[in-house]
């Protein structure tokens, strides 16, 4: 331990105190004038701690010390903040105390029986000033979903760490982040941030023993804006089997990809179907006339996304043609002929089916009008017939109603 050295001769002492060696000491304290009392007390003063020397009182009577402190100049309001138990112990170091304050002190020996001698000269003494703030201290902005912060390393060796705060605008209050470890350490990121957001950041100082330095400036930053939303999406519905979107090309300069998202409700869970770098993207759906909700968003280089649309777009695949309807069915007694007509107007063959009753079931394919004559006939035979249309893109509409007929006997 270094040397302590007095602060004031005992003679300057006498007169600070105007005379006044015995201090008010705690009530109920029994005060013995035979015990031996302390004639230098000498002290050290740091930030937060005040030390303490003396000379040991080896007394066999004395059982140990007690130390008492004021804050300021109340000499008549000391309070006990400190016992020694041990005669032959010479030190002490009372903790815990506030930065550039004074302080007055006395200390006393005890017997066994609690008694104590009569205090010794009151000491005055002044904790140093804390340490100096973080001298510099910036935000960086732009980044994503985070905020870089940097000071520089303060020029004390006794600081051991940083503490990093953060108040987020509208708030009064400050929320410690991190302990950042290391004198010359000089920097912090605040990830998980939302995006296009303000915040506020101040750094403190933090020794070894403790002691934590004031707030440095307060400095703010704004996390990177999102990137704008996707315009101007079209969808298809004249596609067999497929949905095709196409949209604008994004002009924002860290535009780098599209997300997709489908959906076959407007109100399901949308799933995400694909990252493209393309403005046109095609849907293959295995349906006819199904119809899928999509968003699209824009991805920047930092894996950023833009808001979605407002509302879905809406797409489908082409319908089946209309079933056709059957307007003449009429035989000769040798054929059925047929006539129908295209609900649709898409028809560019058509298939007719043919089921005899007990005779099986016959499919005409590739018919290029809307009549059919049917020579392969028995008569006094029921037959029933269905006619399908097919168009350009191979799609077969659903089932005309049932024509039936039956060639009578001649």
């Amino acid at each position: 331990m270094k040397r302590l050295l007095p602060i004031v001769s005992i003679g300057a002492l006498a007169l600070l105190i105007s005379g006044c060696q015995n201090p008010n000491v705690p009530q109920k304290v029994t005060v013995d004038p035979t015990l031996p009392q302390i004639t230098e007390l000498k002290t050290l003063a740091d930030i937060t701690e005040v030390g303490f020397e003396w000379e040991p009182v080896h007394d066999l009577k004395v059982e140990g010390y007690h130390l008492y402190r004021a804050a300021g100049n109340n000499n008549g309001s000391l309070e006990r903040v400190g016992t020694i138990n041990d005669r032959y112990v010479s030190h002490y170091v009372d903790t815990k105390l506030s930065p550039q304050t004074g302080y007055v002190y006395s200390l006393s020996t005890y017997n066994k029986d609690k008694r104590e001698s009569v205090p010794s000269a009151l000491v005055r003494v002044v904790t140093k000033p804390t340490i100096e703030p973080v001298p510099f201290v910036q935000a960086m902005m732009g980044l994503p979903s985070r905020i870089k912060v940097i000071w520089r390393p303060h020029p004390s060796e006794r600081v051991s760490a940083y503490i990093i705060e953060r108040n987020d605008f509208g708030s009064t209050k400050w929320e410690q982040l991190a302990t950042v470890s290391g004198r010359l350490s000089a920097e912090y990121i605040d990830a998980g941030l939302k995006e296009n957001k303000s915040y506020r950041y101040r750094v403190r100082a933090k020794t070894y023993d403790g002691i934590i330095s004031a707030a440095s400036q307060i400095v703010e930053a704004q996390t990177k804006t999102l990137p704008p939303p996707v315009s101007n999406i079209k969808t298809t519905r004249d596609l067999p089997k497929k949905i095709v979107l196409t949209w604008d090309a994004s002009t924002y300069p860290d535009a780098v990809s599209y997300n997709i998202y489908r959906a076959s409700m407007a109100n399901l869970f949308y799933s995400h179907i694909v990252k493209t770098k393309n403005t046109r993207y095609e849907d293959l759906v295995q349906e006819d006339g199904a119809s899928r909700h999509y968003y699209i968003t824009v991805v920047d280089k930092d894996g950023l996304e833009s808001p979605r649309q407002s509302a879905a777009v809406v797409g489908a695949t082409l319908e089946v043609p209309l079933a056709p309807a059957v307007n003449v069915i009429k035989e000769d007694g040798r054929s059925v002929m047929m006539g129908w007509k295209d609900g649709s107007g898409r028809g560019v063959k058509y298939q007719v089916v043919r089921t005899a009753k007990g005779g099986g079931i016959l499919t005409y394919t590739g018919i290029p009008s809307n009549t059919f004559v049917d020579q392969d006939i028995v008569q006094c035979v029921e037959y029933v017939y269905t006619v399908f249309t097919v168009d350009a893109n191979g799609l077969i509409s659903k089932p005309s109603e049932k024509a039936i007929i039956i060639v009578p006997k001649r």
